[in-house]
């Protein structure tokens, strides 16, 4: 290669890179031009913005943050250490916490199907029922009353007093009124020949002389 042709490579070169030069500078150009009247915008803007906080902002206050961020950076780095053992203490706890929403999700569905809910509903409209017809004072002068009642219910708590409620609460079912008919003094020596009627009249003896002990525990 001769040193013309050399050279009017190198002029080819330096064109083509003049060319692209060119094309770059008016992309930039035209880029300057599209975004020139949304930069004004946004500069008139940033002023007002600017105008409207000028009074509650000194260039002092500027510096003094800057200071106590400085003398306090020791306190920020114990800050973020202790936010990230929270954070790692939460990602600790987080599947145990999950479990636990799970588990009392499916108590509560439990309690819900077994109907604890809709009872405890019901007792509170049986409060309200109470609150809509005593006052404070009669509920409290019902107090000795319930406690004694539930001293009842206590003693009703007994094996042979559930046994013998039982067979009370039976004893209806098992008579029939309409056979009734008058007995006189010889009916009743009759009767006295029948096993079930003397069991009966021993039943009434005990039942009469457990009766007899109330008049002594009545007061006089």
């Amino acid at each position: 290669m001769t040193t013309e042709e050399r050279i009017l490579e190198r002029l080819e070169a330096i064109e083509a890179e003049l060319k692209e030069a060119r094309v770059s500078r008016l992309e930039r150009q035209e880029l300057f031009h599209d975004m020139n009247p949304l930069m004004k915008s946004s500069f008139k803007i940033l002023l007002k913005e600017l105008g409207s906080v000028e009074a509650g902002f000194q260039l002092e206050d500027l510096f003094v943050l800057i200071k106590r961020v400085l003398r306090n950076i020791g306190n920020m780095a114990y800050a973020l250490d202790q936010l990230e053992n929270i954070i790692e203490l939460w990602h600790t706890l987080e599947p145990m916490l999950k479990s636990m929403v799970h588990t009392g999700i499916r108590s509560l569905g439990d309690l819900e199907q077994r109907g604890v809910f809709r009872t405890y509903a019901a007792m509170m409209d049986v409060r309200a029922k109470v609150a809509a017809n005593y006052g404070p004072e009669d509920i409290a002068a019902m107090g000795d009353s319930f406690v004694a009642l539930i001293g009842l219910l206590k003693k009703m708590s007994d094996p042979k007093m559930l046994e013998l409620l039982d067979k009370l609460t039976d004893l209806p079912a098992g008579l029939d009124l309409a056979k009734a008919q008058p007995v006189g003094a010889l009916g009743l020596v009759k009767a006295l020949g029948d096993p079930e009627l003397k069991r009966g009249i021993g039943v009434a003896l005990e039942l009469a002389k457990g009766l007899g002990t109330l008049s002594d525990a009545a007061p006089r």
